[in-house]
Formats: C-alpha cells, structure tokens, sequence
C-alpha cells in the first residue's frame, strides 16, 4: 500500500507555523525589554526622589557664607607718614673772630644753656694787654701835650690886645693846639681798636640757645682757619626735617600740625610745619618738610624720627584691615555685586583710624564689601553675602 500517494504535503502551512513561533519570541523579547526599561525610570524616579533634596541643600552647602558691610562715607583727616632727621632749627656756628692764639679756659659742655654775648671760651692775651697799656700811656702823653698848647692859646690870646703877640703867632700857637687834640683823637682810637681786639679774643656766644657741640680743649691754639669751635642750636629749637612726596607737599600748608615720634620711644612730640620745600629732587620725587618742635631734652639733632602729619579732611569709606588686601597690583578689596558674584576692586587706603583704614579712592561707600576671609575668595564666584549688624560692625 503506498501511503506516500495517499497523504498530501502543504508547504504554506509548515511556513505558517514557523512565523506564528517568531512572533510569540519577539513579543516576549519585546515585554522584557520594557519590562527593564520600566523598572529602570521607576528606580531613577526612585532615587531622585529620595536623594535629590540631599544633592541639592549639599550643592547649596558648597556656596560659601561671606560677611559684607556697605561702609558709607565719613568724615576722616588724611594724615601723611614721614620719616627724616631732628636738627637744631637754627643752628649757629661758633668760631674765631679775632687773630686767635692759645686756649686758656673753655667756659662751656654740651647740652648747658647759654646767654647773647656769653664766653664760651679765652685766650691768652698777655701780649695784648701789653699794648694795651702802652696805649693807654700814649693816650695820657698826648693829653697832656694838647692841654699845654691850650694853655699857651690862652695866654697868647691875652696878651694879643696888649701889642705884646701878633696875629701870626696867634694862629701858630692854635694849630699847635688842633695838632695835639688829634694826635689825643689817634691815640684814643689805637687804643680802642685794641680793646676791641682784645674783646675779639674771647669766643662769645652770638646769640642765646643750647650748646650743641664742642671741639676745643685748653691748650689748644686757635685762629681764624681752626673752623667750628662750637654749635649752638638758638632757642634751642628743634625741628624734624621730613622727607613727603611731591603729591603730599602739594596738599601742605604752614601751621599744619605733627606728632614727631624719635626712633626708640614711644612718647610723642608735637610740632608744626614751618617750611615746605620749594623744589622738588629729581631722582627721588621727594621734598623736605621742616617741623619745628620745641626744646625737649629727649630730644637729640642728628637722631631719626618719624612724623604724622595731619593734612585736609575728606569723606572716605572706613573699612576694618581684615578687608583690605594687597598684592602687586596694589591695594584691592572685594565687593559682592549682581547676581551674589565677587568682584575685585582697586583701592587707594588713607589715614588708619580707630576704626579702620580709610579708603579714599575706588568705593563710595555704597558697595557690598567683603570684610573677612577675602583671601578665599576668586572674582566671579558666586557667595552667599551676610550683612553685618551695627552691634558686630560696633564690636
């Protein structure tokens, strides 16, 4: 019996069942991937959920916490540092006057007070006394000559009327009178030129004031070349000669008051600028301001000093030196501006109050500064500022 010829085959239907099979593969293929897919949004949900708001406060946490201050503006005096030598304010050399000679006595130290026209120191004269006296003779002699040709006038004038002296010899015997009353004249002179020379030997004071120093000794023999014998600070004024720059000198006047601080002591002295320079050096842009101060006894010429010296008053921002900071480029402070973000910003710093330092270019005083922990900070960050209170800003 042949069953191959009795049973049919139908190609299709095989076909059929195959494509039905990859059907049902892929549908359950496709169900687990959105299955994965699901659970994976539903975890990021999840999780997002859950640990955002940690992310968040911690990414808030980052920013950093700033204390700021809007400084405003007061009224502040600009004072300018100095530093420059004391000297005597007018400072008298004292030397020979006269011929000079040998040193007897030195009547004077440094440091003692003395008055116009004081010896501060002598000189042999024995030789001058001499003369002195030998002209003081001459002076006697030549008195006596002219009061005897007075008296030879006299009688000859008497005897004029009588016929017994003529006119001539009348005026004879008067010059023999005016002769001898100059010869009396010259020898008056002579003897007060040496007088006065004598005078000269002695080295006097020119005027009242502090010997400063001393450079001779007894025994010492002197003349009009031996230089300076003495200093003499008159008065015994000081001064501090204070070197300013050429912007500063501009915005000085006379009268202007100063505390003069000597190097190694605290204690301060008070003086006024009496002297502005009226050059200025060419290599260092300087000038000398001189500042008389009263005597002191603490104070010493030639020793060095520093000056404040109070100038104009200007309205400034005053801001604590935590806020202020410098580098190469020079004094800079940070401002918080738009947005929260940093900015850097030049300043120019003045006078240093109680308060603070006084920045007198590049704020006016509305700004948002930074007062501490600037150091931290970079420009364009963002920062989160504080104001500062009145009580702490007071603190």
């Amino acid at each position: 019996m042949n069953y191959e010829a009795n049973m049919k085959y139908d190609p299709s239907a095989t076909g059929e069942m195959i494509d039905e099979e990859s059907r049902r593969k892929r549908r359950r293929l496709l169900l687990i991937v959105g299955a994965i897919v699901l659970f994976a949004i539903l975890a990021l949900v999840g999780y997002r959920m859950i640990f955002g708001d940690e992310a968040s406060q911690e990414q808030a946490s980052q920013v950093p916490l700033v204390t700021v201050s809007v400084p405003g503006q007061e009224a502040v005096t600009r004072v300018a540092n100095a530093t420059g030598s004391l000297a005597a304010r007018v400072d008298m050399p004292v030397g020979v006057v006269g011929e000079g000679g040998r040193v007897v006595a030195v009547h004077v130290q440094p440091g003692d007070w003395v008055d116009a026209n004081q010896i501060l120191a002598t000189i042999e004269r024995s030789v001058q006394t001499q003369q002195i006296t030998q002209l003081e003779a001459s002076v006697e002699v030549t008195r006596a000559d002219a009061k005897l040709a007075q008296n030879n006038l006299d009688r000859a004038r008497a005897l004029l009327a009588d016929g017994f002296v003529s006119r001539a010899d009348i005026d004879q015997r008067t010059a023999t009178r005016d002769a001898a009353v100059a010869r009396v004249n010259v020898a008056v002179a002579q003897l007060n030129q040496m007088r006065a020379e004598l005078g000269r030997l002695d080295i006097r004071a020119p005027a009242a004031g502090l010997v400063l120093t001393r450079d001779v000794e007894p025994g010492q023999v002197v003349s009009g070349g031996s230089g300076v014998l003495f200093r003499i600070a008159r008065g015994g004024e000081m001064e501090m000669q204070a070197l300013l720059s050429e912007d500063e000198l501009v915005a000085l006047e006379e009268g202007t008051v100063a505390q003069i601080t000597p190097i190694g002591m605290t204690q301060s002295f008070e003086g006024q600028v009496w002297q502005v320079a009226p050059v200025i050096d060419q290599s260092t842009r300087q000038g000398i301001v001189r500042i008389a101060i009263p005597y002191n006894e603490a104070l010493r010429p030639g020793g060095f000093a520093t000056a404040r010296i109070a100038m104009e008053q200007m309205d400034a921002a005053v801001l604590p030196e935590s806020a202020v900071m410098s580098d190469q480029q020079g004094s800079f402070v940070y401002v918080v501006g738009k947005d929260d973000k940093v900015e850097r910003r030049a300043v120019t710093t003045g006078a240093v109050t109680s308060n603070g330092i006084a920045v007198i270019k590049g704020l006016t005083g509305t700004e948002r500064v930074v007062l501490y922990a600037g150091g931290f900070l970079n420009p364009g960050e963002t920062v989160k500022p504080r104001l500062q209170s009145s009580e702490n800003s007071d603190g």
